[in-house]
């Protein structure tokens, strides 16, 4: 009996010592224990990247965010896009196959040449031909049984038991885009339902979308609960000509509306998608197009976990894009070309990771979990360095990795407004215009986008960024009531010149010569944005430079807005992202027609000008071309020396990429542009294994540990046994 014990005592001390020194083992086999994806992922084109915070639409109806249409323009395919790699930015076609002809009509709709002048054209027709063999992504919507019958448009309540996300459906099916497919996503910008940002915009357009508006409206209130058959409301100026022609036509000329093509606004809903989300009992599943839209993009979502990941995935009917044949002349150089003609998209999935905080983004990003990173201000100095030319490079250790840097301005302007109803900074007087110019010269942006924005920026000349049309380079471009030339560089003139314009102004070291007060100027901000104590503490500094008080009075947003709204401002912070890369789309933020207390408009400074309103209407429907480049010089030099705002500066874009990924150029118009991008999966294994390999010996120093510890409780176990 006690030898039996003392074996099966024996087997199972074996057994545990193998187990533990097995578990050590394991760690020296090369795995990676910090991987957070699948192993069955190795060596797959994929690309990893995250998001911050949960899209709050997807359907494009209603989307109008830059987190929504980071998914939106990979699903969706509307007719237009951005030339990936030419600048300035240019508009090709995408389902479209050719750009939209253009036909101009007098009021009585008799056909115009083209030359006609703006003011004798009543309407614009745009005569759109998609592609052909289009197809939508696989979706249950499209479904049909053996009789050719959709098969999930009658669903009840007891078939959706089982159901709760997309892939739940057991059939999908496809079809061809279609014209009326467009024509019918146009309707819906009109739909009472829906709350979409742009129809505002549109009313004013397209033909006949106010009453169409007005007709769903009371639709919807004869029956509430019905489903709102966009198709039984005919939209005047929308027609299907035919299956893959359509025609939009527009009030007036209104040569932007192209750029509006090129947006989610405009890619094509099929009718079966809208009524199938439309059953009882979706909503309640999330099975919305909120939650799974339903594109013709070369991307489809086959996974939505906001608070995890969210997953898009190649559509395998998406055969009608190849990788752009030209481009900048240093393009080939760069390497940018050499995919040229291949099939569009290059990546087969992109695995979104919900991220909320930017450390473990950073530092998966160095380990190679991340294939692309932004760089918060935390990491700058540890990923960049600017050499003595003031080109910034990627750091040392950022080199070492393969890492590489692509940088660039955003077409957006950050701005300071003075409000021209004021009677103090406002208005067209001599004395208000000189001492908008003073502040001009004092309030250094240089040094702002130095210290605030890690140097992520260029000073502002003029409301319009880079890469826009009316934009000059070099001395062409510098404002010189804010500048000199000086060695090929613009130079912020002196505080000896500020000075001088406002004691010319009145207020000669800063105090009012009528008064004898000192000037004292109110800035409004948020407490969130320029109204942190940093910032204002450094504002304060500069206009200490002329003797002038500056006040802050931050505010909760809504109670800023309203102060907006009605006036109730001297200066304040602002900013402006373009909807679309034309000069217009900046120029009427200081139109007349848009200020913000009598018209509601953009124009929040509320600047007003004859010849600059002049102007405008003649800039602003004209084709780019050298006439209109002069009209829009003749604009920037009134609006500069008037100087309605502290023109700021527009803010630089930098991203960071491992040496695995390739054909990225920094491109801010194109939001589809991962698709161009091209993964070297099994280069991106080999380095992310050498990257983040364990420490080796600490297993080694605890198997040796574990293996002496085993001889001594071997060792005392028999003499335990031996002395029984």
């Amino acid at each position: 009996m006690t030898r039996l014990c003392y074996s099966v005592k024996l087997r199972v001390m074996r057994v545990i010592y193998i187990s533990l020194l097995a578990i050590l083992l394991s760690a020296c086999d090369g795995g990676l224990w910090n991987n957070p994806y699948p192993a069955a992922d190795d060596g797959k084109s994929i690309f990893y990247t995250a998001f911050t915070e949960r899209p709050k639409h997807l359907d494009p109806a209603q989307a109008y965010s830059e987190n929504e249409y980071e998914f939106l323009a990979l699903i969706y395919a509307p007719p237009l896009q951005y030339h990936y790699l030419k600048r300035p930015y240019q508009l090709v076609p995408l389902a479209a196959s050719a750009m939209p002809a253009v036909r101009y009509l007098d009021k009585h709709h008799r056909p115009l040449p083209d030359t006609a002048p703006a003011e004798k054209i009543a309407f614009s027709v745009y005569e759109i031909h998609v592609k052909p063999n289009l197809r939508y992504q696989p979706h249950p919507a499209f479904a049909r049984d053996a009789q050719g019958r959709l098969e999930y448009d009658q669903l009840t309540q007891h078939d959706l038991r089982d159901i709760h996300v997309l892939s739940d459906f057991p059939h999908s099916g496809t079809r061809n885009v279609t014209a009326a497919d467009y024509a019918y996503q146009i309707k819906r910008l009109a739909h009472p339902q829906l709350h979409t940002p742009i129809f505002g915009v549109m009313s004013e357009y397209i033909v006949g979308m106010k009453d169409y508006a007005a007709a769903l409206q009371q639709a919807v209130k004869k029956n509430p609960a019905a489903f709102l058959d966009l198709n039984m409301y005919p939209l005047p100026g929308v027609q299907v000509v035919d299956d893959t022609t359509y025609r939009v036509e527009i009030i007036g000329k209104y040569p932007q509306f192209a750029y509006w093509l090129a947006m989610p606004f405009f890619a094509p809903m099929p009718y079966e998608a809208e009524r199938f989300y439309a059953q009882n009992g979706m909503r309640e599943r999330n099975l919305t197009l909120d939650w799974w839209p339903v594109g013709s993009g070369p991307y489809y979502l086959s996974e939505n976990n906001p608070n995890q990941r969210m997953v898009l995935t190649r559509n395998p009917y998406y055969d009608s894009e190849t990788y752009p044949t030209e481009g900048e002349a240093s393009d080939a150089t760069a390497g940018l070309l050499a995919d040229a003609g291949k099939p569009l998209p290059l990546i087969d999935r992109i695995v979104f990771t919900l991220e909320k905080e930017t450390i473990p983004y950073w530092n998966k990003f160095l380990q190679g979990y991340y294939d692309a990173s932004g760089i918060s201000s935390d990491s700058f100095d540890q990923a960049v360095q600017v050499n003595v030319g003031g080109e910034a490079t990627v750091s040392d250790a950022m080199q070492v990795q393969g890492i590489r840097l692509s940088t660039a301005v955003a077409t957006s302007t950050m701005y300071t407004g003075f409000n021209w109803l004021d009677p103090v900074v406002g208005g067209s007087s001599e004395k208000a215009r000189k001492l908008r110019q003073a502040i001009a010269i004092a309030v250094d942006f240089e040094e702002f986008v130095s210290i605030f924005a890690n140097g992520r920026g260029i000073a502002a000349q003029s409301p319009i960024p880079p890469g826009i049309f009316g934009y000059r380079e070099g001395e062409a471009g510098i404002n010189r009531y804010v500048y000199d030339w000086v060695d090929g560089m613009p130079k912020r003139k002196s505080i000896e010149t500020a000075r001088q314009l406002l004691a010319e102004a009145g207020y000669p070291n800063g105090v009012d010569a009528q008064t004898r007060q000192p000037l004292v100027v109110n800035l409004d901000t948020t407490a969130g944005g320029v109204g942190d104590k940093s910032r204002v503490d450094w504002l304060r500094k500069q206009f200490d430079k002329v003797n002038v008080q500056l006040v802050a009075r931050s505010t909760d947003y809504n109670r800023f807005q309203d102060k907006i709204r009605k006036g109730d401002t001297q200066m304040f912070y602002f900013g402006w992202n373009a909807d679309y890369p034309d000069p217009e789309n900046f120029l009427f933020l200081l139109s007349a027609a848009q200020a913000k207390v009598s018209k509601g408009g953009e124009n929040a400074a509320n600047y007003g000008n004859p010849e600059y309103e002049r102007l405008f209407e003649q800039m602003k429907n004209m084709e780019n071309s050298p006439a209109r480049q002069a009209i829009i010089d003749h604009m920037l030099e009134i609006v500069r020396r008037d100087s309605p705002w502290l023109w700021g500066f527009h803010p630089k874009h930098y991203v960071l990429q491992h040496s695995w990924l390739g054909n990225v150029k920094a491109n801010v118009m194109a939001n589809n542009k991962l698709k161009y991008w091209r993964v070297e999966a099994k280069r991106r294994d080999v380095l992310r294994r050498d990257w983040n390999q364990p420490a080796r010996w600490p297993f080694w120093l605890g198997a040796a540990a574990l293996l002496l510890f085993g001889i001594w409780l071997w060792r005392a176990f028999r003499q335990r046994e031996e002395a029984k």
